[in-house]
């Protein structure tokens, strides 16, 4: 199989995972933050904020594509990936919303922190415009939260665990539970930071995060998981794509 046809089967694969989680029926919850729930002050300044990380994500893109091809089907793949898991909604009741895996730590030590920032803002801007899932004006939190600290804080635990000596699978657990903790977090401070009006925005920001809590802490432990056997298993069948993507080579 050559390069243009790899290429186009990973995006065959993507546009069909958008498909069908577009197509299947299932129950509407919401997502990510949604329109309407950031004051556009506050809404207008996390685009400012992400822009500029997307910006160098695309940059990290065309310079690695073209120095290598044979990248892209697999920073697709890690796309589709990253879209079809973020889409597992789990309602959390005393939030009245709902939370969900990220898989950006995975994405950011496989391919590293720029490219899983851009790939994460296509998959936030797809469920945002066809799955209600995120807002619109709301993009740029959702993209700095999931995308940005989600990538950067995955990726720097797995290089802090390796440089102290840890193993690759705790390192690679660490980061996809740091990311998913991190992720998380960042939402509550954006909630916290708006929305905190005449009280305190420390005690908005553990309110918030404390209605996360039951359902994110296990969450951020089975991410855990999930990053540290796909990791192995890459390392044990597949060695040849960490060499590629080896962490530190996109930093």
């Amino acid at each position: 199989m050559n390069t243009t046809t790899t290429i186009k089967t990973a995006w065959f694969v993507l546009l069909t995972a958008a498909g069908a989680v577009t197509l299947l029926p299932s129950d509407a919850y919401a997502m990510h933050i949604s329109d309407g729930i950031l004051p556009p002050v506050w809404a207008a300044f996390w685009w400012v904020a992400a822009v500029p990380f997307v910006a160098m994500g695309l940059k990290v893109y065309k310079e690695r594509s073209a120095a290598d091809p044979s990248a892209k089907p697999f920073v697709a793949l890690i796309g589709a990936a990253v879209f079809v898991v973020s889409c597992m909604p789990i309602p959390v009741p005393i939030a009245g919303t709902t939370a969900h895996p990220c898989g950006t730590g995975l994405a950011a030590i496989l391919i590293g922190p720029w490219l899983t920032i851009l790939i994460s803002s296509i998959a936030l801007a797809l469920q945002a415009l066809f799955l209600a899932h995120g807002g619109v004006t709301t993009l740029g939190a959702n993209i700095f939260s999931m995308g940005i600290v989600g990538s950067i804080t995955g990726y720097g635990a797995f290089k802090l665990m390796k440089a102290f000596g840890a193993s690759t699978w705790a390192a690679a657990f660490a980061a996809g539970l740091i990311s998913d903790w991190g992720t998380y977090a960042t939402t509550s401070f954006h909630m916290a930071l708006a929305l905190h009006g005449d009280s305190s925005m420390f005690h908005m920001f553990l309110a918030v995060g404390a209605a996360f809590v039951p359902t994110q802490v296990p969450l951020g432990i089975l991410e855990g998981f999930l990053a540290a056997g796909a990791y192995q298993f890459i390392t044990v069948r597949r060695p040849a794509l960490l060499t590629m993507f080896s962490a530190g080579r996109s930093a």
